[in-house]
């Protein structure tokens, strides 16, 4: 039995014995009153009648209440003697009636005055209970608050976000390793994107300064190669190697140009491969590599941002969490699947 029912019946048990009590007392008082009276009317009575001493009776509940009879007065006539002996006869059996009737009222009040007495033991025993109860329900009160704290804390283990956490700090880990190997290249292709810049202003620059040169260049190799030197001395050409050579810089520019431009184009579409995977990494959690301005990190910068953004995410993932059973195995992966997709991409970033 739950020890707040106990409790409760001992408290109900308790208040019907004192309203027990309680009426007990006013029924004595009310006795003792029809016992005064009665022995006053007692004393009434003819002198040859001993008084009647009303016993003392402790407090209790009688349930008899005493009829007292009438006063028969003496005859005065002649039959005087006659007429007493018959009221002798008379009264005595009333008063000896009056008597037991008495000693059955006493015997009564005794009975009564003995469950009393059990009844205050019966009442201080339940006190003690009751306070023992008491006492019982603080103590299973913090015994319940004691295994509900530790039920908590076994459900937060059952979540496995202490284990997931040591995962995440393990992969987490492994993917900053990967970085530190293959940082050097991520210099490299922020350079590489500079040069691109200059080398496509640069080949603007040619282009412009070439013109048509290249195809009148080809004309003119043409022409020198189907003319005799004859025909050419008289045109002032001297040499025509020297000349077929310096019209050819026309052409080994334009070339130059070209191969820069080609270059130019292979290397930002590696750029642009990379720049891609990173942004897709990005948009999975992996912290960015550049500055509010735009400028790169250093290898330390951006080692120290990843350390607070893991810290941050693992913490986050700990106050949120309202799973209260074990995860399932494709619950535990879902919540791994990305970083493990990092950790891929991150080892393969610079595969084309």
């Amino acid at each position: 039995m739950h020890p707040q029912t106990v409790e409760i019946a001992q408290e109900n048990e308790g208040e019907d014995l004192m309203g027990l009590m309680m009426r007990m007392n006013q029924r004595i008082i009310q006795m003792e009153q029809e016992l005064e009276k009665a022995l006053q009317g007692k004393q009434g009575e003819s002198t040859s009648q001993p008084p009647v001493i009303a016993p003392t009776v402790p407090i209790v509940l009688p349930t008899t209440v005493v009829t007292i009879p009438p006063v028969i007065p003496a005859s005065t006539t002649d039959t005087t003697t006659t007429n007493a002996s018959a009221a002798t006869a008379t009264t005595t059996p009333e008063s000896s009636m009056s008597m037991e009737e008495m000693m059955k009222v006493v015997k009564e009040l005794e009975i009564q005055m003995t469950e009393l007495k059990e009844a205050k033991e019966k009442l201080a025993k339940l006190e003690v209970s009751y306070d023992k109860s008491k006492m019982t329900v603080a103590k299973k009160t913090i015994e319940i608050k004691t295994l509900d704290n530790k039920i908590k804390a076994l459900e937060k283990e059952l979540t496995l976000d202490k284990t997931l956490a040591e995962i995440k700090i393990i992969l987490w880990a492994k993917i900053g390793q990967s970085i530190t190997n293959q940082w050097q290249s991520i210099p490299t292709i922020h350079e590489q994107i500079l040069l691109i810049n200059i080398a496509q202003f640069e080949t603007q620059g040619a282009r412009a300064s070439l013109g048509n040169m290249p195809e009148q260049a080809n004309k003119m190799i043409q022409f020198l190669n189907t003319h005799t030197k004859e025909q050419l001395a008289a045109l002032d050409i001297s040499s025509r190697t020297d000349t077929i050579l310096t019209v050819k810089k026309a052409l080994t520019l334009r070339n130059f140009v070209q191969t820069l431009e080609r270059k130019c184009q292979d290397m930002q579409a590696e750029i642009n491969a990379f720049k891609l995977k990173f942004t897709t990494l990005q948009s999975k959690g992996l912290p960015s590599l550049l500055t509010s301005s735009g400028k790169l990190l250093t290898h330390d910068q951006y080692a120290h941002r990843v350390n607070n953004y893991v810290s941050n995410q693992i913490t986050a993932s700990s106050s949120t969490s309202k799973e209260t059973s074990p995860p399932s195995g494709q619950i535990l992966y879902d919540k791994l699947e990305t970083m493990l997709y990092i950790e891929h991409e991150i080892n393969h970033l610079f595969e084309v």
